[in-house]
């Protein structure tokens, strides 16, 4: 569960793009905890295998305590700054909350099965916005679309949601629709021949 997830930490207490660079030199990524309780936000820096690690396996919701020397925070993740050429997170926001609090959270919408032969699938939105407890945010939401037919709609309305988790998205909201696959018109073969004749003569 979300709430068995520690990360340890350390304090931050310098700042700068030039502390920053040493920081990740060190295998560390810098990153800030904010919230509407906490009277100043909180500077920390954590290991860039354990971040890594934690966003891999539990997603861009991810809700985890952060252990700062003993000073213990449930948070969950804000944003991540990536390197566009590592792809390494550079820096990480997190948020604060509390065990019982509500929060909205874009959730990835995950499509399975295959539609019926000759249709393709064309996904509008990655993501559906959904109110969930903070230690019952789903790290995806499944469809179904075996089986649809072209023209076919997936709206918000059609997902199945975990219990304690309710849509905040307008439910008419389109997530993907069903569209008849592009057929690429082969040329006959007489006109083909016909082509490379004349290129030939032409040379």
């Amino acid at each position: 569960m979300s709430d068995e997830i520690i990360i340890a930490a350390e304090p931050r207490a310098e700042f700068g793009k030039g502390f920053a660079r040493r920081l990740r030199a060190a295998g560390k990524v810098p990153g800030v905890i904010y919230s509407s309780f906490l009277d100043t936000p909180i500077h920390f820096a954590a290991s860039r295998i354990d971040i890594h690690a934690l966003l891999r396996n539990h997603g861009t919701n991810a809700v985890f305590e952060l252990d700062i020397e003993g000073d213990k925070h449930l948070v969950m993740v804000k944003h991540v700054d990536q390197n566009v050429i590592t792809l390494n997170a550079d820096h990480i926001d997190l948020l604060a909350i509390k065990r019982g609090e509500k929060v909205e959270v874009d959730v990835p919408v995950v499509f399975e099965g295959e539609p019926t032969p000759g249709t393709m699938l064309v996904q509008d939105s990655d993501t559906v916005l959904v109110e969930a407890d903070v230690l019952s945010i789903p790290e995806e939401i499944t469809f179904n679309i075996e089986g649809l037919d072209v023209d076919s709609k997936v709206t918000a309305a059609d997902l199945v949601l975990p219990a304690k988790v309710t849509l905040v998205a307008d439910p008419e909201t389109v997530l993907a629709t069903i569209n008849r696959e592009a057929v690429v018109e082969e040329e006959p073969a007489e006109e083909a021949a016909a082509d490379e004749d004349s290129e030939s003569e032409a040379e």
